[in-house]
């Protein structure tokens, strides 16, 4: 039920962030690996702004959706896209 549950967290901080930034996203399957490991990100930085990480569901989605949104920041830099900001 555990890997369930951060399957659709990603799916839905990929989701979120692939209608944020702008440009084209990367496609369905990709989206969701980017909000899973979005997710990771996201609470890490949660966690050392001090929030808990047992808030809850919307607490949850929103430091997924952080995490994916730095984390497909620094892809797009990496790569070089530089046409594709907020």
């Amino acid at each position: 039920m555990f890997i369930v549950w951060w399957l659709f967290v990603g799916l839905i901080a990929g989701y979120l962030t692939g209608k944020i930034m702008k440009g084209h996203g990367y496609g369905v399957l990709p989206d969701i690996v980017v909000g899973i490991v979005g997710s990771l990100v996201g609470g890490i930085v949660m966690r050392m702004c001090g929030f808990a990480d047992d808030e809850g569901l919307l607490y949850t989605v929103f430091a997924a959706f952080l995490g994916s949104i730095i984390l497909t920041w620094r892809i797009r830099r990496t790569a070089g896209n530089q046409s594709s900001r907020f």
